[in-house]
């Protein structure tokens, strides 16, 4: 059975966007040690899953000569791994081994989880992490703690209804100031 994990940064006060939708805050200076830990993660294989305004904003980065010159291995990564966005409206991917699932996102991941292949990987997308988590189908969350206070923004988990108790199974500093924080709902 593949696994589902969300990949997510999020600010010292709990938001993955600002208040306008903003996610710029979550990319700092340049960080030796946290930009190859960000290489390690993008070469790490998997299914990448994204709601549809994510999708286009790395969509609109990833495959060009400045990503390519940037961060090379992440933007190898997020060019040739399959991709899967969820979009009631869009039409052509446009993006290299992606395809669009039109569908109820929970019951897609259920049918992707219960087949063969590599595990999943959720990235951005708050509306979809609501989604799959209220719908119990998360099996780990990894989240890149910046800090910042952001003071108002968006929550991954806006619409969830159920408490979910979290375990942590991991946590790396970084000395750009992030932290990232490994959980698995709680048995």
């Amino acid at each position: 059975m593949r696994k589902l994990s969300v990949f997510e940064s999020i600010s010292t006060d709990g938001f993955f966007c600002d208040e306008k939708n903003d996610m710029s805050w979550a990319h700092r200076g340049p960080d030796a040690e946290f930009d190859g830990f960000t290489a390690e993660n993008a070469g790490g294989g998997g299914t990448l899953l994204f709601g549809r305004v994510t999708y286009e904003l790395m969509k609109s980065y990833w495959p060009t000569p400045k990503a390519q010159q940037d961060q090379a291995a992440v933007a190898e990564g997020m060019n040739n791994l399959e991709k899967i966005v969820f979009s009631r409206t869009l039409e052509d991917p446009g993006w290299k081994n992606a395809r669009i699932v039109n569908g109820d996102p929970a019951g897609a991941v259920r049918e992707l989880k219960q087949g063969s292949g590599s595990d999943l990987v959720l990235m951005g997308s708050g509306s979809i992490v609501s989604q799959l988590t209220q719908a119990r189908l998360v099996d780990s969350y990894q989240f890149v703690v910046v800090p910042i206070i952001l003071g108002k923004g968006r929550t991954l988990f806006e619409g969830v209804k159920d408490r979910l108790n979290l375990k942590l199974t991991k946590s790396r500093p970084f000395k750009n100031g992030n932290v990232v924080v490994w959980y698995e709902p709680a048995k």
